[in-house]
């Protein structure tokens, strides 16, 4: 299932509404946007292959807000001083990134000239991901003392369940060029391995980051993610070879930019 211009719009719609009800309990609020570069763990090229994983990179952009329980923009005051207040933040994300696929490694070394290998060579593709999910984020340093300037970072950890609508493209140069052909693609691969079609899956989050203090109402964000889709179709490809180990995941390095609301 491809997400469609109505489903996005619901989305955007449930993600206002749903921090818009946080708000109504006092709860202090941020916004913010991210942006990045993304690397793509998928079934194209070799798994720990560095040509592979530098080679299949992308972007990702999104909209992220944050519940912050240290402060209550209901009287402007700061909140019960417990653990959880102060340790602690509510994410929820809009994110959407998109990365070129190739096949990289010693299977398409210039080396080999096999029609297999002419294959790899020919075969393409493109990963489309649109997020929506949530994240609870764990600062060791104090939320409260970082807002008073006592230090300009505060690193944090985070992990989360994001659901995902996936919407792959596939090409090939080989043959009569059609992607339904199994004999334009590799040998070994069963036939029905490349299904552009599209869907849905749940998928897990976890990142390593910091904020720097910029202003008293902003800061700057820099933050790793891991992402590990339960589909193995998010790139439109399933080979289902012994090498085939794991589902579809990614990595991206996004920079933020984070605005104080309350």
């Amino acid at each position: 299932m491809t997400l469609n211009f109505k489903q996005l719009v619901f989305l955007s719609i449930f993600f206002l509404s749903t921090n818009w009800s946080y708000s109504q309990l006092g709860f202090s609020q941020e916004i913010g946007a991210i942006i990045g570069p993304v690397t793509m763990q998928s079934d194209f090229g070799v798994r720990n292959d560095f040509e592979t994983n530098s080679g299949n990179t992308g972007i990702g952009i999104g909209i992220v807000h944050y519940i912050n329980f240290a402060y209550r923009a209901d009287c402007n005051c700061y909140s019960t001083d417990t653990y959880f207040n102060d340790h602690f933040k509510w994410r929820t994300e809009l994110s959407w990134n998109k990365t070129t696929l190739n096949h990289f490694g010693k299977w398409v070394d210039e080396s080999r000239t096999s029609t297999d290998a002419d294959k790899l060579r020919a075969h393409s593709g493109l990963a489309q991901n649109t997020d929506f999910g949530m994240q609870l984020e764990f600062f060791p340093k104090s939320i409260r003392s970082f807002q008073a300037f006592s230090y300009p970072f505060a690193p944090f950890v985070s992990l989360g369940a994001h659901y995902t609508w996936y919407s792959p493209e596939a090409y090939t140069s080989y043959g009569d060029q059609n992607i339904n052909n199994p004999d334009n693609f590799y040998s070994r691969w069963e036939p029905g391995s490349i299904n552009p079609d599209g869907g849905s899956t749940w998928s897990v989050v976890g990142s390593v980051g910091t904020r720097y203090k910029l202003t008293i109402l902003s800061d700057l964000m820099i933050d790793l993610r891991w992402q590990y889709f339960f589909s193995n179709w998010v790139d439109g490809l399933n080979h289902q070879l012994d090498s085939n180990k794991a589902d579809d995941w990614l990595v991206w390095l996004n920079f933020g930019y984070i605005y104080y609301l309350d």
